[in-house]
C-alpha cells in the first residue's frame, strides 16, 4: 500500500507520511515514558533547569577539547540552534584556564545564497558569525585556537568532509528541528526514483557534507526561530555536515530544550530510535543505527500533546 502524501509539502517526504498507528503511539507518551525508552547504546536524560541544561551542553565542550593534543587531534561538532551554551563555553575556558590551541571544532552548517555560495559572515544569519561572536572570539587570545582548527561548511565541501578522518570528532551536538533533522539533514523531495519511497536508510547514510534543498518546514521554523517570521529573509538552501561525518563522531548528543520543535516531534524521534525503526523520512530517526546516542531535554520543555485552542 502506497505511502500517504505529506500533509504539509506534498512534493516532499516528512514524519506526516509514516503509518497511523505509530504517531498515535508517539502522541501517547509522557515525559516518564520517555525516559523509559532508554536502551544501550541511547540514553535520555533530563535537566530541570535551563541553567543545567545549558551548562551540561558546554561542559561537552570542555570534554572533548581536553582530550585533544598536537599528537592525537580531537574536537567537537556543535550546531546553532540551540545557541545559549556558546558564551558559557568561552566562560569556562576562560575561567579554568584552558588552553584550547591544539583543540577543533567543526561548525555543523551554513546557509546558501541564491547564487550557490555560503553566506557571508555579514549575513545576519550567519551561523559562522554566530559561533563567532558568541564563543571564539570572547576566549582569551592566549587560549584560543587557531583559525586553521575552526572548520566551517563553506568553500571546499569535499575538504571539511575530509577533516573527519584527520581530526577525531569526540561529539557531535545537534537540535532537532520540526522537520525532525539535525545539522540541515532533511527529508528529501518525493520525485523520481524516490516518488513511491524515501530513500532506504543505508542509501541516506551515505550522504556526505553537501549543499542540500531545505523542506518548506525548515524554512518555516527558521523564520520563526531566527528571523521574527521573516520568511523572505530564509535562504532555501544550506550546507550541511552529513550523515556519513556523524557516524565518524564517538557520540552523538541531541539537546532538546522545547524551542525548536513540538512535544509530539520530541517524543516521535526518541521512540523510533528506541525501537529501533529508522525511516528517512524522520533523519533524526536513522541515529537509531548509530552506537552512542544521548538526547538531552529540558523537563519542562517537553509539554504535552492534547488539543488546546489558543
Amino acid at each position: 500500500m502506497p505511502r500517504p502524501l505529506s500533509k504539509v509539502a506534498p512534493g516532499w517526504w516528512d514524519y506526516t507520511t509514516l503509518e497511523p498507528e505509530l504517531l498515535a503511539e508517539a502522541a501517547r507518551l509522557t515525559a516518564k515514558d520517555l525516559e523509559r525508552l532508554a536502551r544501550p547504546g541511547f540514553r535520555v536524560l533530563m535537566y530541570d533547569t535551563l541553567e543545567e541544561f545549558y551548562l551540561a551542553e558546554a561542559l561537552e565542550y570542555i570534554y572533548a577539547w581536553r582530550r585533544s593534543s598536537a599528537d592525537d587531534p580531537a574536537g567537537i561538532c556543535g550546531p546553532i540552534g540551540p545557541t545559549e551554551q556558546l558564551p558559557l563555553v568561552a566562560r569556562l575556558v576562560n575561567e579554568l584556564e584552558l588552553d584550547v590551541r591544539a583543540a577543533h571544532f567543526w561548525g555543523m552548517d551554513e546557509w546558501v545564497d541564491e547564487r550557490g555560495q555560503p553566506v557571508p559572515l555579514d549575513h545576519p544569519l550567519s551561523f559562522a558569525r554566530a559561533d563567532q561572536e558568541l564563543c571564539f572570539q570572547r576566549i582569551h587570545r592566549k587560549l584560543r585556537m587557531p583559525e586553521a582548527n575552526l572548520h566551517f561548511p563553506t568553500g571546499d565541501l569535499a575538504a571539511y568532509s575530509a577533516s573527519y578522518e584527520q581530526v577525531r570528532c569526540v561529539v557531535m551536538q545537534g537540535g532537532q528541528g520540526e522537520v525532525k533533522h539535525w545539522a540541515f539533514n532533511d527529508p528529501l523531495p518525493r520525485k523520481g526514483r524516490y516518488r513511491d519511497a524515501p530513500p532506504p536508510p543505508e542509501e541516506y547514510r551515505k550522504l556526505r557534507t553537501r549543499v542540500t534543498d531545505l523542506h518548506p518546514m525548515t524554512i518555516l521554523q527558521n523564520a520563526r526561530t531566527s528571523g521574527g517570521g521573516q520568511v523572505a529573509l530564509v535562504p532555501t538552501k544550506a550546507a550541511t555536515v552529513g550523515p556519513w561525518e556523524t557516524w565518524k563522531a564517538e557520540k552523538v548528543s541531541i539537546w532538546q530544550a522545547g524551542q525548536h520543535d513540538n512535544p509530539f516531534g520530541m517524543r516521535l524521534t526518541t521512540l523510533m530510535i528506541a525501537k529501533r525503526m529508522p525511516d528517512s523520512a524522520v533523519p533524526m530517526s536513522l541515529l537509531a543505527d548509530h552506537p552512542n546516542v544521548q538526547f538531552n531535554f529540558y523537563r519542562p520543555g517537553i509539554g504535552r500533546v492534547s488539543t488546546e485552542m489558543h
